[in-house]
């Protein structure tokens, strides 16, 4: 069974985009927004790593970051963060928030983020170096 990914951003384009490139490898589910991920999680659904941006409408990334490490049942839920925001705010989520396992600034290298996702869905596979 593929593991699942939750993409979280308001821009459909970039939802498509990075649909496109994790769907060959792993079930992926997208939201316009971090309401539309909430919603989705508490009707029963579990993803097995979030990717989100932090500026969206109706609750944003923080917000959702926050329902998240709140939760017992999401808090454990490695979350990648991608974002428009400059680095030096991000580099404090990983602080903030345990589940985050990466953040990077948009624009992005489709590459590293697709390395960043496997190493952390994959760790066996990571190879030491």
């Amino acid at each position: 069974m593929k593991k699942k990914i939750l993409i979280i951003d308001d821009s459909l384009p970039l939802r498509m985009l990075l649909e496109a490139i994790f769907s060959k490898q792993y079930s992926v589910v997208s939201a316009s927004d971090g309401l539309a991920a909430m919603q989705w999680l508490s009707s029963g659904n579990k993803a097995d790593l979030i990717i989100t941006d932090m500026e969206m409408p109706n609750i944003n990334g923080e917000e959702l970051l926050d329902f998240l490490s709140g939760s017992y049942l999401y808090q454990d839920i490695p979350v990648v963060v991608i974002s428009g925001f400059n680095l030096e705010n991000l580099n404090a989520l990983p602080v903030k928030y345990a589940n985050v396992q990466s953040v990077s600034q948009k624009p992005f290298d489709p590459m590293t983020l697709m390395g960043t996702v496997s190493r952390i869905l994959n760790p066996a596979l990571t190879i030491a170096g």
